[in-house]
């Protein structure tokens, strides 16, 4: 829709085009406007073509001839633009000047020449044109020459657009009557020139927006927000077979493209601004809409209402995103300490007697559109004796028509006059009834601090907390945030009460001191010796859940939880954890051990699930804002991979996705009770890769096993190697020079990832392949290695594939003992290491690496001086590894010799 084509800019090269790109070209191009001042069918081309090529002159001029701006303005021949537009000249003329003027902003870089463009208030002019914005390419190219000149505004440029005296901002008020047009592009091109406008620091244009412009825009803008969000609602009610999960994707990424906008009209800080969209999000919006639908399911009543699950989703996204310390205090304020009396008191009752609004906290539509609402303060303060010059499109309208319309718009003046003045008394009765109602929040703020601030107990505290010791006190939306933990059915609801805890406590705009009123620390709290026990019981309840064998709990929802424990009863001194609650979280952990012994497996693909999902978990944590991001959420939870929803936001599907869960559920259960009892992970992960010998290390081989080979990779490159096999890795090594008998390693990789396969027309060659971990289950494995082994004869050969393939084996059944040592059951430890018989202590040891630490670098120490790779049995390839060494001291002494 907004693509165009500017290879004309700039021109070609040579003589004709350096004769294009002068004043004289300019004064012909000038000539040839004055002959053509009316469009027909035969010039109309001709014309385009001569406004391209003046474009395209000034561009040059801007950055080479300044004469060239000088005979612009001298000529006046932006009136000939101007008079063109007015002719109606069709589609076609409109489309192209349009471009042309858009690509003749953006280029020019001069300050002067811009200044030059923009006097006389020509631009003006043509913004206000009566386009056909049913065109779509006609309204692409005006609104992208709309966000260009939002881009060039500064407190210079400004005096252009907005006139003091007539008190009139075209650019801006164009702009915002297409807030709510249907075209996506177009909706965000507006946001972009609002926020430019906003962002400079001009205080007469600022109070005229403020004045004239913040109320219609704002309340027609909330309202538009509120009626997508009801869409969204009415999306998740009618789509729980998941079968329309694109559109409630498209609603709710436009949802935070709405919150990401109104967070960037916030943190520009302009005070008067902020406060009349504060007002508005929250009395129009936030409170009537989202917080009110948490505790009135009841959809018979006169408010609108969205469902729970959607209110809590939307209040999350809130949160994370914006910052502003008003809104989400004022927002938080009723959230955690209000009640339903926000919505209907006895000061308001009174008011609805004398007020045509039913309720100054309700969501409903504004009277006027804001186009209308625009014209209505325009009138208003209008000064008809300071008329600017040339602004409105004399050329549409002939002077008798205008003249005959003039009583007309008079009593139309008149009306919106007395409208707008009933409007501003109902006004300022609303800023009235606001005072009366801050003022008793104020004052329940004042009781909550006093029964807070009292020498209490920590019980006494999490009781006051949980709200069961006051009884003269109702918080209904706290009730439903506690209740909603409940997760003996599912975790529908509690996913999302648990994201709105956590944006809560990490949200850098709530005062600290509100959230400590529910004992709920923020994210940097102070030291403290006491935590809320009620929302600490729901979190370890839910984690009981996940624990059993049928239990609904998604990983998403225990990990946010797991989370949101830690935040709880940490402080700086470290856990301030209840005996008996960290006894029912001990319960849980065994629970899940419990839980994974009945997927314990001897095959090889426990394994590999058993390393994938730590792999995953370690490498992709929880993120919440990405969460939130998620449409496919707020739909019932699903056990089918089917819909393509992130397994970690599903229910599990067979048995190989119950594996996976209750492998999940024990690493996150294991890893909080550890973090709890502050003690250090000594068995995870299962390779450590401080431990695995890397590239370029330096080993001592006296005594190993070696077997000399040829190694073909598979872009044909041939190289000498020496293959050593250890307990958990396979090494490719060649001779140090500096010191006899040992080597260097090129080459290390696991051995439970390798696949070793013959060739069938060589007996003296093996097929190897070593894949890389895979970051996640569902990725495709990569071959880290993936080479022919070439062995001097086909004895060596198959010692070789013996001692890979039994290798393999090895150090996966060895993983495998180590983890069912973590699930506590029997360990029967192998006599045998790649089938060699081991000592006694080393095979009592059975701990990873243990040769690496005493001879990866060669310890000066004579009794640890032992061969990483050392066997009983001896490999032909020993000699062949000290013969090539001596070969390389020979060569390196002749070379230093000559």
């Amino acid at each position: 829709m907004f693509g165009r084509s500017r290879s004309w800019v700039g021109g070609g090269h040579g003589k004709a085009a350096r004769s294009i790109h002068s004043l004289d070209h300019l004064k012909y191009m000038y000539h040839v406007l004055t002959k053509n001042t009316t469009v027909t069918d035969h010039n109309r081309n001709l014309l385009v073509e001569t406004i391209r090529s003046i474009t395209e002159i000034l561009i040059w001029g801007d950055q080479n001839d300044s004469s060239v701006f000088d005979f612009f303005l001298e000529k006046n021949m932006f009136v000939f633009f101007l008079n063109i537009l007015r002719q109606k000249s069709g589609r076609y003329v409109c489309v192209q000047l349009l471009q042309t003027l858009n690509i003749l902003f953006e280029n020019i870089s001069h300050e002067t020449s811009l200044y030059y463009l923009l006097s006389n208030n020509y631009v003006n002019s043509i913004i206000v044109h009566k386009f056909d914005f049913s065109d779509e390419e006609i309204m692409a190219y005006y609104i992208s020459f709309l966000k260009t000149l939002s881009l060039k505004l500064n407190n210079h440029t400004v005096h252009f657009f907005y006139n003091e005296h007539t008190n009139d901002f075209a650019l801006y008020t164009e702009a915002i009557k297409f807030f709510n047009h249907p075209e996506s592009m177009v909706r965000i091109a507006v946001r972009t020139i609002t926020l430019n406008v906003y962002k400079v620091d001009n205080q007469p244009m600022l109070h005229y927006i403020r004045d004239k412009t913040a109320v219609p825009y704002f309340s027609n803008l909330v309202w538009f927000i509120g009626s997508h969000v009801i869409e969204l609602d009415n999306c998740v009610q009618t789509d729980e077979e998941h079968r329309n999960r694109g559109k409630l994707s498209d609603l709710v990424a436009e949802h935070l493209d709405h919150l990401h906008y109104l967070n960037d009209i916030l943190i520009i800080n302009c005070e008067f601004l902020n406060d009349v969209l504060t007002d508005h999000l929250l009395n129009r919006l936030f409170l009537p809409l989202y917080v009110y639908s948490l505790v009135n399911q009841d959809k018979g009543g006169e408010r609108p209402k969205i469902s729970l699950q959607v209110s809590l989703y939307l209040l999350s996204q809130v949160f994370l995103i914006i910052h502003y310390a008003p809104l989400v205090n004022s927002l938080a304020e009723v959230i955690l300490n209000g009640d339903l009396s926000v919505f209907s008191s006895k000061i308001e009752q009174d008011i609805q007697k004398n007020s045509a609004k039913s309720s100054i906290r309700c969501f409903i539509k504004p009277t006027e559109t804001l186009e209308r609402s625009l014209e209505i303060n325009k009138q208003k303060g209008k000064k008809r004796v300071q008329k600017r010059p040339n602004y409105k499109n004399v050329g549409e309208e002939d002077e008798e028509e205008r003249g005959s319309e003039d009583n007309q718009d008079d009593l139309d003046k008149t009306k919106g006059t007395e409208a707008s003045s009933k409007g501003i008394r109902t006004n300022s009765e609303n800023e009235e009834i606001e005072m009366v109602i801050m003022e008793r929040c104020k004052l329940s703020e004042l009781s909550i601090s006093a029964v807070t601030e009292q020498n209490t107990t920590d019980e006494e505290k999490s009781a006051a907390a949980s709200g069961s010791e006051i009884t003269n006190w109702n918080r209904p939306f706290l009730d439903m945030v506690y209740n909603a933990l409940d997760c003996a059915e599912d975790d529908y609801y509690a996913l999302f009460v648990l994201c709105l805890l956590y944006a809560m406590s990490h949200n850098k705009g709530i005062d600290p001191v509100k959230l400590e009123r529910i004992q709920l620390p923020a994210q940097h709290a102070e030291e403290r010796n006491s935590y809320n026990h009620v929302l600490a019981e729901g979190l370890i309840r839910i984690m009981n859940y996940a624990a059993q064998p049928d239990g609904k709990i998604r990983l998403a929802t225990l990990e946010l939880g797991c989370l949101l424990l830690k935040q709880l009863v940490f402080s700086k001194n470290g856990s301030i954890i209840k005996n008996v609650h960290l006894a029912c979280l001990e319960g849980a952990r065994e629970e899940s051990v419990h839980l994974l012994r009945r997927f314990y497996k001897g095959e090889e693909i426990f394994l590999d699930m058993f390393e994938d999902e730590y792999r995953s978990m370690t490498i992709k944590p929880m993120n919440v804002e990405y969460l939130m991001m998620d449409a496919s959420i707020l739909l019932p939870p699903t056990g089918t991979p089917l819909t393509g929803i992130d397994f970690v936001k599903r229910l599990p599907c067979g048995d190989v996705e119950r594996t996976r869960k209750a492998i999940r559920v024990f690493f996150m259960l294991r890893s909080l009770s550890l973090h709890l009892r502050d003690e250090p992970e000594t068995q995870l992960p299962l390779t450590r890769e401080e431990g695995l010998i890397k590239t370029d290390d330096v080993l001592d081989l006296n005594n190993s096993d070696l077997i000399a080979c040829t190694v073909i990779t598979k872009d044909g490159g041939q190289v000498q190697r020496f293959l050593a096999v250890d307990i958990y890795q396979m090494s490719l090594v060649e001779p140090d020079v500096a010191r006899l008998g040992w080597g260097v390693v090129k080459f290390a990789g696991l051995l439970q990832d390798m696949q070793v396969t013959g060739v069938e027309d060589d007996s003296r060659a093996l097929n190897i392949i070593i894949h890389k971990p895979a970051s996640s289950p569902h990725s495709k494995p990569f071959p880290i290695l993936q080479a022919t082994f070439i062995f001097s004869d086909h004895i060596r050969c198959i010692i070789a594939k013996q001692r890979l393939a039994k290798g393999r084996i090895q150090a996966r059944r060895m993983k495998m003992q180590r983890i069912a040592a973590l699930l506590d059951l029997p360990v029967q430890p192998s006599t045998e290491v790649m089938g060699f018989g081991h000592s006694s202590a080393a095979t009592a040891q059975h701990l990873p690496f243990r040769f690496y630490d005493q001879s990866r670098r060669g310890s000066s120490d004579p009794t640890v001086q032992r061969s990483v790779f050392a066997s009983v049995d001896k490999v032909p390839g020993n000699g062949d590894f000290h013969c090539m060494h001596m070969r390389i001291q020979r060569k390196k002494y002749f070379e230093a010799f000559i």
